[in-house]
């Protein structure tokens, strides 16, 4: 008997597709894709005559030669990478046909296997953007688009699905960033023009408006504008469509978790522009966070956001009063802003001990935070924005306080809230090396992979903002603002998301405003 190379552990029919199978357990994932049931995988221990195998390409390379011997010279080689890597099958293709064999490179991918840009872009879009049910180190902190999967194999053959094209253009625009086809970005544009017409046409209608696949469209659109990097500014275009369709779908979309998981994405991402951006919601949302799961850390830090954002409203949309009210207003405005700041300061307290960061030391001795898992540094990170940004508004506010009283000459600030400050973007810089992947939960460094992310791209996309709130506040030392530049810099190159490399260039003046602020320090005065 010859060995005929290491058997793939794939499920059976991913080997029949042949395409990269993801293992995952019970089921493979790219199945729940494809909509038909996993039928599981082989034993590990496999004995087969390859004797007759061998014979046989000893006798064809006899008679064909140095035509052969060229042939094979064009021929990818198959290797089995680690299931824990992010890096799969469809980035192999990419790095063996950007190599110099002289093949066109989507010619050569598509030798690789039978499927389809589209497919092969799907499976590599949802292995970097989406988490799985009770997937290890993932769905059991972060849930990001879980519910994207199921969702998509039930309309991935309806050619009027606003979401079919909505997820077909991420994808593709995802995947045409990795492998660097421009073909790619002509048919994502394609996809999203007809997920636009698709949105257009089910918002015409109420009863299509509210349905999950109506939403998760918008969801997809989005993330597609961050992606290009094509927002306007920094304001997204669909921000107002999220308003919308969160008004529309009511309390009874927080009845059922893919409605919850919609909504938290939803809700988050306006609520990030309200305190990044200074945006005004479009109709009253103070009946919602009523709504959501107290005992849920992520919950209670968004419930949080929104008296954040509340409070930042009422400075900015208060009339001008008599100015013997105003110092009372302000003063009040400070209290309720140390009280929020005493709330946040619970929840860093309260969190499942799971959750707790580490303080461990680098291998060159550098002190760093890392976490038992890599989405808790993005949850932390969000924890700490909050803070930076709260702290900078009571900063603000005392400095309007005391112009109002007659301070003389400059107003010195309040050292409580510097420390807070400074103390949020310290730990925000010491977990940077374990958010990108380049240290383990003990602080030592992980070798990347042939030059790949040791993270997933959804990781990447969710350090953008809390980076953003640290840039923005005006208060990082500069060894601090290059660091978070560099890193903005890195996700945007690394993971293809351009709105990053956008934060990364932007010019310092246009961080050290806050427009919100800035409209109700004047008028107020």
């Amino acid at each position: 008997m010859v060995y005929g190379g290491k058997p793939s552990t794939g499920c059976f029919l991913c080997r029949k597709r042949k395409i990269k199978c993801d293992e995952a357990f019970p089921e493979c994932r790219n199945c729940l894709i494809y909509g038909k049931p996993c039928p599981g995988y082989r034993q590990d221990a496999i004995f087969r005559n390859e004797t007759e195998k061998i014979q046989k390409l000893v006798k064809r390379s006899s008679s064909s030669g140095s035509a052969s011997a060229t042939a094979s010279s064009c021929s990818p080689t198959t290797t089995t990478t680690d299931r824990s890597s992010p890096v799969s099958q469809t980035s192999q293709a990419l790095s063996w046909s950007g190599s110099d064999s002289g093949i066109n490179s989507p010619l050569a991918l598509r030798r690789l296997s039978d499927s389809s840009w589209e497919e092969r872009a799907v499976c590599y879009f949802f292995d970097q953007y989406t988490t799985a049910l009770g997937e290890p180190g993932e769905g059991d902190c972060m849930n990001h688009l879980q519910f994207l999967p199921s969702l998509y194999s039930q309309c991935m053959d309806n050619p009027s699905s606003c979401l079919r094209w909505a997820v077909d253009a991420t994808a593709l625009i995802t995947l045409g960033n990795e492998a660097k086809v421009p073909s790619l970005d002509v048919k994502a544009r394609k996809s999203y023009g007809m997920a636009l017409r698709g949105l257009r046409q089910a918002l015409q209608s109420r009863t299509q408006a509210v349905q999950d696949e109506t939403f998760a469209a918008v969801v997809l659109l989005s993330l597609f504008e961050d992606i290009t990097g094509e927002r306007n500014g920094l304001s997204s275009s669909h921000t107002a469509g999220f308003e919308l369709l969160m008004k529309l779908r009511g309390e009874s979309q927080l009845g059922h978790q893919l409605g919850r998981d919609l909504f938290s994405f939803a809700y988050a991402h306006t609520h990030i522009e309200i305190l990044a951006l200074g945006d005004k919601p479009r109709f009253n949302t103070e009946w919602i966070p009523g709504l959501l799961n107290s005992s849920d850390p992520v919950h209670r830090l968004i419930v949080t956001a929104s008296k954040l954002s509340e409070l930042f409203l009422k400075a900015s949309s208060t009339p001008p009063a008599v100015e013997a009210d105003l110092p009372s207003k302000f003063a009040s405005w400070i209290d309720s802003c140390k009280t929020l700041d005493f709330e946040l300061a619970q929840w860093g307290q309260n969190v499942p001990e799971l959750w707790l960061p580490l303080i461990v030391n680098s291998q060159q001795g550098d002190s760093l935070i890392t976490y038992q898992r890599i989405p808790m540094a993005a949850i932390w990170n969000y924890y700490r924005a909050l803070r930076i940004v709260l702290q900078r508004l009571i900063l603000e506010l005392h400095h309007t306080l005391a112009t109002l009283a007659g301070a003389n000459g400059p107003v010195p600030d309040d050292p409580m809230a510097l420390n807070v400050i400074q103390e949020m973007i310290t730990d925000v810089c010491r977990s940077i090396p374990f958010s990108l992947g380049d240290v383990d939960t003990l602080g030592n460094p992980i070798k990347s992979l042939e030059g790949k992310p040791q993270i997933r791209a959804f990781h990447g996309y969710t350090l953008l903002w809390p980076f953003w709130y640290v840039l923005s506040s005006g208060l990082a030392t500069p060894e601090q603002n290059q660091q978070i530049r560099s890193v903005l810099a890195r996700v945007g190159s690394a993971q293809g998301i351009k709105l990053a490399l956008i934060l990364a260039e932007a010019p310092a003046d246009q961080y050290h405003q806050n427009p919100l602020l800035t409209k109700a320090m004047k008028h107020s005065l």
